[in-house]
């Protein structure tokens, strides 16, 4: 495991930019299928050594889905993002030259390394983003990103205006900062590629297009690398999780094995692959009878599993595997599962009548499942099926769920006192806030941005100690704001004030289904207590 972890450090500190060509064959593929698609594979092998373009090769010959169109290329990876077999002939090829054939679950591949490069190093950034998904059309929102924009580069500040207008929600109010992240850890390689390329704290981003919306990006900081200490925990959890805990299993293996003895019955298989029938491919095999299913299978210290065993495993194991194509396939799968499976369950009975730490372990995990069965069935399910019981919790509570006291508005924003006063004139006189921006902000500048919409007074587009009634606002200055410093001069035109108001339970489903969830345990502990004693040994746990 150490050994593997080492390597997974490495691995995850360089990245590799390669194409590769496949042409595909089931894992359980007949022999002769297996043979054309290896001399396949072995022909465009010797094509590509003899020095033919390797790109071309992979659009004429190349079985992968887009093969034609990407050329087998694969962009950067690293440790952890291919199959172990493709990762591991990716970082033991050298840089420029073509690999040996090897095998995957999907095929047989070659590859050619084109670069290998260190890992940028993790960064924290924050941004602004104007979203696409919501009520902007594309336009508006490449519009107000633009503007946005143009503030920024007018001196305006990043962090004031991601408060004020940064439509994503979990980190606008953090003015805009996101936690740290390293390559290929975000869900946008847009955003990545942009976020890595900026080189000092405080250098920001021209406007980027994601699949969530626009992006205005700003580098706060750029993080060293891990030591190989601090991350070998992560890294132990992968590699446990990951294809490499097969070279694990397979060396836990052996060592029970050597520990407690194993013998093994070399005549097992061929007498299973003459004694159960075709029809097992297509999960329909019954065993029957046979004097020589009695026979020793294998032993494991002084426990023994006999051929009869086995063959109740096939019959069990046929109605939930996958399809196989071949018999003698399918049994060696099989076999490598029901000897594993058993060697697992001889040491794990060992070791809890030989291990105290580990049988206190035990018994903790089934009691862990046992509490979470029951908090299952009287907390979890309740909570989503009694919906009469749902309706009652919320209707005793209903003070608990309501509505601030909102605006529907028109809020126009600036960084200038003068634009802001002639916003409040505009507004006074009726004009729309397209007729606003349009006045005041030109194609090179942006004096103004205006929002509509229903806001409760907490929200963060209104300004603070805004006073809530109908009409255009006095000018709000940067320094009413008390907590949050946004820089901006604001007004407000409230069209309609709506005072607070009981919210409906749709409104609030979620917040009040995880409220009855603790209500229903407070009850059931309150049950449990009148039901049984709890004594407390106050020596001991003092």
């Amino acid at each position: 495991t150490e050994d593997l972890i080492k390597e997974a450090y490495d691995r995850s500190n360089q990245e590799i930019s390669a194409n590769h060509i496949l042409i595909m064959i089931p894992k359980d593929a007949k022999p002769q299928d297996t043979l054309i698609a290896y001399n396949k594979i072995k022909d465009i092998l010797a094509k590509a050594k003899s020095g033919m373009d390797f790109e071309e090769l992979v659009r004429t010959y190349s079985e992968e889905p887009n093969a034609k169109e990407t050329s087998g290329n694969l962009g950067y990876f690293k440790g952890f993002s291919m199959v172990y077999p493709f990762e591991n002939a990716a970082y033991k090829t050298p840089l420029g030259e073509i690999s040996d054939i090897l095998r995957t679950t999907f095929g047989y591949h070659i590859l050619k390394v084109n670069d290998k490069r260190e890992v940028p190093n993790e960064v924290t950034t924050a941004h602004i983003m104007i979203s696409t998904r919501g009520d902007h059309s594309e336009e508006e929102a490449e519009k107000r990103i633009n503007d946005i924009y143009k503030k920024i580069k007018q001196g305006e500040d990043f962090g004031a205006l991601a408060i004020q207008f940064s439509e994503d929600t979990a980190t606008a109010r953090n003015k805009g900062e996101l936690a740290r992240f390293g390559s290929g850890r975000l869900n946008a390689p847009e955003f990545e590629k942009a976020a890595f390329g900026l080189k000092n704290p405080g250098d920001y981003s021209e406007p980027i297009k994601t699949a969530y919306g626009w992006h205005i990006i700003k580098l706060i900081e750029r993080h060293p690398k891990q030591t190989f200490e601090e991350a070998k925990p992560e890294l132990y959890k992968k590699v446990k999780s990951n294809e490499r805990s097969k070279i694990i299993i397979a060396t836990v293996n052996q060592r029970i094995k050597d520990k407690y003895g194993f013998k093994k019955d070399e005549n097992a298989l061929p007498f299973f692959n003459t004694y159960v029938t075709d029809s097992v491919l297509k999960r329909k095999w019954v065993y029957e009878n046979n004097p020589a299913l009695k026979t020793t299978l294998f032993t494991i210290g002084d426990k023994k599993y006999t051929y009869d065993d086995f063959a109740s495993y096939i019959a069990e194991r046929q109605t939930k595997a996958r399809i196989f194509q071949e018999k003698e396939i399918l049994l060696n799968s099989y076999y490598e599962e029901f000897e594993e499976e058993k060697l697992r369950d001889f040491f794990t009975v060992t070791l809890e009548k030989d291990n105290e730490e580990y049988a206190s372990l035990i018994a903790e995990y089934r009691n862990g499942l046992l509490i979470y069965d029951l908090m299952q069935k009287n907390i979890w399910e309740p909570s989503k099926n009694d919906t009469i019981g749902l309706d009652t919790y919320f209707n005793a509570n209903r003070q608990n769920y309501k509505w601030q006291t909102r605006v529907q508005a028109n809020i126009g924003a600036t960084a200038d006192s003068e634009i802001a006063r002639q916003i409040q004139q505009m507004m006074q006189a009726g004009n729309s806030n397209t007729e606003i921006t349009a006045a005041l902000n030109t194609e090179d500048v942006v004096n103004a941005i205006m929002s509509s919409g229903t806001y409760e007074l907490e929200h963060q587009a209104l300004p603070e100690n805004f006073e809530p009634k109908n009409g255009v606002s006095r000018v709000y200055t940067p320094a009413d704001a008390k907590d949050t410093k946004t820089g901006q001069y604001i007004v407000v035109d409230v069209k309609e004030v709506l005072p607070a108001a009981p919210k409906t339970l749709e409104e609030v489903r979620g917040k009040v289904v995880s409220e009855y969830q603790n209500y229903l345990e407070e009850e059931w502990m309150k049950e449990l207590r009148k039901k049984y004693v709890v004594k407390v040994n106050k020596k001991a746990l003092k």
